[in-house]
């Protein structure tokens, strides 16, 4: 199984005419209030911080940049080949390495496991994004991704963030010009129930270690001009014996 080509001609089009600018995109936020924040709470429970640290779903690499300063080897991986294509724009240097990955297509991680060996993963807001029959094969890959010695941090919308959403969405003047490109391509974010993130996991052989509640920092700005934060929750998730 692999996405749909209306999923990935959605990305294409959405990375293509996307601003270059730093913060030009809904999700692409500083670092400092992102990945800083994720790692914080992620890096406590890696067990082997030495492994491939895999940043999927990672769009331009501004996060996964960050980690490239913090591990010595970082990789990020995106179904957009426009996507991949910033990040390694962005990347003159070669920090990380970036690569052409659907997660969802069957073999494709088992494939990337051959080549890296067990990994750490960070995923954020990837699985609400996805289409619904995506979701558990995309959990399942990154369960044999992580393998028997890796960990994975995953950050995805609550709940409540749909009314959040929508409220921005429908308001007189439409949505914020950040959030409208998101509409327009057709990759709005789906509801994802609270309860099935750790349902994925267990089905896929995980254990969650920890979890919790984090607003996920936006780069757009409500009428009122405050900043847009969306509720989410966070899980660590590892195979134990």
């Amino acid at each position: 199984m692999s996405v749909t080509s209306r999923y990935r001609e959605a990305w294409e089009g959405f990375w293509r005419e996307a601003p270059d600018e730093a913060g030009g995109v809904f999700w692409d936020a500083d670092p400092k209030v992102t990945a800083a924040l994720h790692l914080a709470l992620f890096e406590p429970h890696l067990a082997h911080p030495g492994l491939a640290l895999l940043d999927l779903g990672c769009g331009n690499g501004t996060q996964t940049r960050y980690f490239a300063d913090r591990f010595p080897h970082v990789v990020g991986a995106d179904l957009s080949a426009a996507a991949v294509d910033r990040a390694r724009r962005a990347d003159p240097a070669g920090q990380a390495t970036y690569r052409l990955l659907d997660a969802a297509e069957k073999g494709a991680a088992e494939t990337l496991h051959a080549e890296l060996g067990d990994t750490n993963v960070y995923m954020r807001g990837v699985l609400h994004q996805c289409e619904p029959d995506d979701r558990q094969p995309l959990v399942d890959a990154i369960a044999a991704l992580v393998g028997e010695r890796g960990r994975v941090f995953l950050v995805e919308l609550s709940e409540a963030a749909r009314p959040v959403l929508g409220g921005l969405a429908q308001g007189p003047a439409g949505p914020p010009p950040k959030l409208a490109p998101i509409f327009r391509h057709g990759i709005a974010p789906g509801e994802v129930a609270d309860d099935a993130v750790p349902t994925y996991l267990r089905t896929a052989g995980l254990t969650i270690l920890a979890s919790g509640e984090l607003p996920l920092i936006t780069t757009e700005f409500a009428p009122d001009g405050t900043r847009i934060e969306l509720p989410s929750k966070w899980l660590v998730a590892a195979r134990v014996k």
